[in-house]
């Protein structure tokens, strides 16, 4: 077997266990939120008297939010990690990519962590505010409208289309901040995540107008971001989910009592 037979093996190997792990973390956060995410919701219609959050209640909802990004964001992540694994294993082919790999992607979640907790601080706020429901989905249409205006609007502001297009090409975002060992794995990961975070975190904030434990709206938000990244026209199908949100937006105003 030639050298470049037996490096072309390695590397397949290497794509499988990189995808196998990813695909095995995405699917245990899944798992976790379809179980409920350790929250009762059989009172989801109720609306929400304000009270005080204990720290045990915060901790769990700062978990929820974190495993939820995970779940939703890991798989669209999966062709930058991917890349980044072989380039790894082509640079030095005796060493295993692996602990870089997952440093890599550690840092990328470092980012949604930080989103998690800026997130669970709104839902506070929200529910102290009494615009939240027990399912933690907006009680008030002006809100949910606002949100939907501003979600729609941010999809045409060039911070989303420099962090979309770096978000579409590991290539480009490889190429442009490549950092050797660990620590530069650790600092790509954490620049990914944060073009990552620059153009989706307002789609995130979606899930506080159908519910941030709604499933269908979670895995619809999820499907629509990896459709985003991954697909050709991610550019065009972003604008035009910017219209349909303003769309939406301005029919829910409309509607607002």
């Amino acid at each position: 077997m030639s050298d470049t037979s037996a490096l072309e093996q390695i590397l397949r190997h290497d794509r499988l266990i990189v995808a196998g792990g990813i695909a095995g973390v995405t699917a245990l956060a899944w798992t976790y939120l379809f179980a409920g995410a350790g929250i009762d919701m059989s009172m989801a219609d109720m609306p929400m008297d304000p009270m005080p959050w204990s720290p045990s209640y915060a901790a769990l909802m700062f978990i929820m939010w974190s495993i939820m990004m995970i779940a939703m964001m890991v798989s669209s992540a999966a062709p930058m990690v991917l890349l980044f694994a072989a380039i790894k294993r082509r640079q030095a082919a005796s060493v295993s990519p692996f602990v870089d790999a997952w440093i890599f992607l550690g840092g990328y979640l470092l980012i949604w962590a930080g989103f998690s907790l800026v997130a669970t601080l709104a839902q506070w706020a929200l529910e102290r505010a009494g615009l939240l429901s027990m399912a933690m989905a907006s009680t008030s249409a002006v809100l949910g409208g606002v949100i939907l205006l501003l979600a729609g609007f941010y999809q045409f502001t060039p911070v989303k289309s420099v962090c979309l297009r770096y978000c579409q090409s590991p290539v480009l975002f490889l190429s442009r901040h490549w950092r050797p060992g660990a620590a530069g794995a650790l600092r790509m990961g954490l620049r990914h995540g944060s073009y990552c975070l620059g153009c989706c975190w307002f789609l995130m904030a979606l899930l506080f107008v159908s519910g941030i434990m709604n499933l269908f709206w979670i895995a619809g938000i999820a499907l629509y971001v990896a459709c985003e990244k991954l697909l050709p026209l991610g550019h065009r199908l972003s604008r035009a989910a910017g219209v349909g949100l303003i769309a939406s937006g301005l029919i829910v105003l409309a509607r607002a009592p």
